[in-house]
């Protein structure tokens, strides 16, 4: 049985300005949005047991001691206005499937906004907080990488162990995922905040498993919207084809169907 209590995350440290590993941490977001003050751009809290983790729409994240990584970086974007910010949890959602993907022989996709599925099956998902001063994000990731089926937290999730991936380790999938974020980050930087100038967008669409998918959408009002997943715009919603005509959706709860 595969565990990652003792991990020295080296080749991570080499990767960003600085690394808090957390031996147990309530939520890795709370504990860096606590220092972001005196923090940099890119440092980043992990730990492989958290215990009180959050989820999208106010959802708990479970994660069994050793077998998770919960994983929180903080964006500090200087000259990006905050309705930029949007699209840093697509962002994030891509670093991580582009990072796990050589991990595994399945297909890794993304389904709108940033859940990282292996073969359909959930192995990831972000929260990004902001900042109280608006001064920049904290983008929280966390990803299953040694459950059994049995700890699963549901029948539509997998880890990378049960995805067939061979002794994960757990510094190498980190190190990975900031490595793909950080280059990700620098070229929307780059742009200006502009996700078609960068061509975050079309990387986006590229990699998710939404686009051309029957789909019902939770609206955070209770109401369900049916239709067909047909693009994201460049607000980062999801564009919702349906018998009214096209939706989009800034938030909400989408799930895959299959007729």
């Amino acid at each position: 049985m595969q565990q990652s209590d003792h991990v020295d995350f080296r080749r991570s440290r080499a990767v960003v300005p600085g690394l808090e590993v957390l031996p147990e941490a309530g939520s890795t977001n709370d504990v860096l949005s606590a220092r972001a003050a005196g923090l940099p751009d890119l440092s980043v809290v992990v730990t492989t047991n958290q215990t009180g983790g959050r989820g999208r729409l106010g959802r708990v994240w479970v994660s069994p001691p050793g077998r998770t990584l919960a994983i929180s970086v903080l964006l500090k974007p200087k000259g990006l206005a905050p309705d930029a910010f949007g699209w840093f949890p697509l962002l994030a959602g891509l670093a991580m499937s582009r990072a796990i993907a050589p991990f595994v022989p399945g297909t890794v996709s993304v389904k709108w906004p940033n859940d990282v599925l292996i073969d359909g099956a959930k192995v990831s998902g972000t929260l990004s907080e902001l900042l109280p001063d608006l001064s920049g994000l904290v983008i929280g990731v966390g990803v299953n990488l040694y459950q059994e089926p049995d700890e699963l937290p549901t029948a539509t999730s997998t880890s990378l162990v049960v995805a067939g991936a061979e002794a994960p380790d757990a510094d190498a999938v980190l190190a990975s995922y900031l490595a793909h974020l950080i280059t990700l980050y620098r070229e929307y930087l780059t742009a200006g905040g502009d996700p078609v100038r960068s061509a975050l967008r079309d990387e986006v669409v590229e990699a998710c498993h939404t686009i051309g998918r029957a789909v019902r959408v939770e609206l955070p009002g209770g109401d369900d919207l049916l239709g067909t997943a047909v693009g994201i715009d460049v607000d980062g919603r999801l564009i919702v084809e349906s018998d009214t005509g096209r939706t989009a959706v800034a938030a909400g709860d989408v799930t895959h169907l299959r007729y």
